[in-house]
């Protein structure tokens, strides 16, 4: 009787000794953790909540996903030139554990840490929270911001030609 063995393409041998490296991970990190810690680690850590950070020509702005998260427990603070969130969204302690079938929501506190630029006005911060979205924003420094300078091409002259162009540019420090 042959014996049938499932072709991968593409397959090497890094990508092999991954996989074999995330499964005897995964089986120890099992034996290490005791009975029923499994459902406890879900219900009790790890919560890291996402973020979007974007900028533009006169402001940096974050968005933090903090759902189930009241506005209270979020900590906000500025000092130089790190910006730091904490929060905790706690468990709801009303139905009895033993009742749920499956918790996959995360719980737990967080701290989120960000090195902000220079450019940065730390004087000037905003914070807005709705439906469980923490808007973060920064004003950028009147330095940072771009300005426009009117550049003439010309033959070199002091007195204008007709063939002379006038050209606008945007230049950024």
């Amino acid at each position: 009787m042959a014996t049938m063995t499932r072709f991968v393409p593409f397959r090497t041998a890094m990508s092999d000794m991954a996989v074999l490296q995330n499964r005897l991970n995964s089986i120890f990190n099992d034996f290490a953790r005791p009975e029923g810690a499994a459902q406890e680690s879900l219900a009790m850590g790890n919560f890291v909540p996402a973020v979007d950070i974007y900028e533009d020509e006169h402001k940096l702005s974050l968005k933090l996903e903090v759902p189930g998260i009241k506005q209270e427990d979020i900590d906000v603070r500025l000092e130089n030139q790190t910006l730091t969130v904490r929060g905790e969204r706690k468990f709801e302690a009303e139905e009895k554990e033993e009742n749920f079938h499956r918790i996959e929501r995360r719980f737990g506190s967080f701290v989120r840490s960000f090195t902000l630029p220079i450019t940065v006005d730390t004087n000037s911060i905003g914070a807005r929270y709705d439906a469980g979205v923490l808007t973060i924003n920064l004003a950028k420094k009147e330095a940072a911001k771009p300005k426009q300078v009117k550049v003439e091409i010309g033959s070199g002259s002091a007195n204008k030609s007709p063939e002379a162009k006038q050209v606008e540019g945007v230049t950024a420090r």
